[in-house]
């Protein structure tokens, strides 16, 4: 990395690495697996972050990291408070994107689908397994609305425990769920000495899958 602003600043990647169609798997499921498995492997810093990207109804985008916690063939699972902003965002407007940063790997990986909640059991499964602070957090936030100050969350947080102080297993709150984006396209990104990145997409196309490359 070269330059102390942000015009200057360069970085040359690998003339090594590369993506080619004979690389890839059969399908963006066990192509994400695979790459998924590399960045653990590799002891990337949370490689389950993603930028998670929404838009309202008039199509005013936003974004921000969430933790996948979950994929499969039907797509890929996180949780929120229905009523924070990406989830209002997602239920009013059910299309999503998801960007994985895996940069240390010169990688990334970009999804774009259909959005639709979870079933409430599959939610009450992952509720039961987060920490229990997780839990009561849950309850206390009316996550993405203004509060007053750190206190006000304090104060709900000291509520929800004394709420369910001799509950051993709390419930999810009925706000708060899991989002399912089922992917429409599936691009696997491949960072490439001269910025010619190598770029193969999965489309879904009627029941099927082509696969196209993009220019970088």
């Amino acid at each position: 990395m070269t330059g102390n602003t942000p015009a200057d600043m360069r970085h040359e990647y690998a003339a090594d690495l590369g993506l080619t169609e004979a690389d890839l798997a059969g399908d963006w499921h066990t192509q994400f697996d695979r790459w998924f498995a590399d960045a653990v492997a590799a002891g990337l810093p949370e490689p389950n972050a993603m930028v998670v990207g929404t838009a309202d109804v008039q199509g005013r985008p936003s974004g921000r990291t969430v933790l996948l916690k979950g994929y499969d063939p039907e797509g890929f699972v996180f949780y929120t408070n229905y009523g924070s902003r990406k989830g209002a965002e997602a239920l009013a407007n059910p299309y999503a994107s998801l960007v994985f940063p895996w940069f240390p790997m010169q990688r990334q990986v970009v999804v774009a689908g259909r959005v639709e909640p979870v079933g409430r059991a599959e939610t009450q499964a992952y509720f039961a397994s987060r920490p229990r602070g997780s839990q009561l957090g849950a309850w206390a936030s009316t996550q993405s609305r203004p509060v007053t100050g750190r206190a006000e969350l304090d104060e709900a947080y000291r509520a929800a425990a004394q709420r369910f102080a001799d509950v051993e297993e709390i419930p999810a709150p009925p706000h708060w769920g899991g989002l399912r984006v089922r992917p429409e396209s599936v691009e696997f990104w491949q960072g490439r000495a001269s910025r010619l990145h190598d770029r193969l997409v999965f489309r879904r196309a009627g029941d099927d899958w082509v696969v196209e490359r993009l220019a970088p």
